[in-house]
């Protein structure tokens, strides 16, 4: 009599959840990184003393983009006004 291998006990099934585990661990890493430069952003602008609108705090809480988001972050270091972030060269 030959065992019955399990379909969660198989190969194909491990790598399938190994493979699946690295993947959210990624995406999970990704979304880990845009929402600490969305804080960061924000949190620079407070230390500095600088008002930030709610349209402005909406902008940078909705970004996906993360080059969009450090590009953010450092011009808020040198920013003068929240509206800056958008418009410095």
């Amino acid at each position: 009599m030959t065992a019955i291998q399990y379909f969660w006990r198989h190969p194909l099934a491990e790598q399938v959840r190994e493979e699946g585990r690295e993947q959210g661990l990624e995406q999970g890493l990704e979304q880990g990184h845009i929402q600490s430069r969305r804080e960061m952003t924000l949190r620079i602008l407070e230390w500095r003393g600088i008002p930030v609108l709610d349209e402005i705090r909406e902008r940078v809480e909705t970004c996906t983009d993360l080059d969009q988001l450090e590009t953010w972050v450092r011009r808020a270091v040198h920013a003068t006004d929240a509206t800056e972030l958008f418009t410095m060269e």
